[in-house]
């Protein structure tokens, strides 16, 4: 993605982000908190970060073993999101929340 760009990837196999137990899925983002300060404290160009992690072909999860992009970020550097970026009316916001809630386990 861009110069300096790392991924965290666990030795034990687990397709997506529900997968993850806690105790793995706080190794995989203190690793990644960890890389994120290596970026800043090292030579390369990294004015900002991003961390992608990407769950399912919808979300252009490529490779089905789960990991975590973390990638230094400079101006110009080319990437972008694209996105529907318009405010929501409330009750589709609160809706949307309410059937998240729903989905909510433990």
């Amino acid at each position: 993605m861009t110069t300096g760009h790392l991924l965290v990837i666990p030795k034990v196999h687990v397709p997506f982000l529900a997968g993850l137990d806690d105790e793995l899925g706080q190794e995989v983002f203190r690793v990644g908190r960890r890389m994120a300060a290596a970026l800043r404290a090292s030579d390369v160009p990294c004015d900002g970060l991003n961390v992608f992690l990407a769950d399912g072909e919808a979300a252009f999860q490529e490779v089905f073993h789960l990991h975590l992009h973390v990638f230094p970020r400079t101006p110009g550097d080319g990437f972008g999101l694209v996105a529907d970026w318009r405010v929501r009316p409330r009750d589709e916001l609160d809706g949307v929340a309410a059937r998240v809630r729903a989905g909510l386990i433990g």
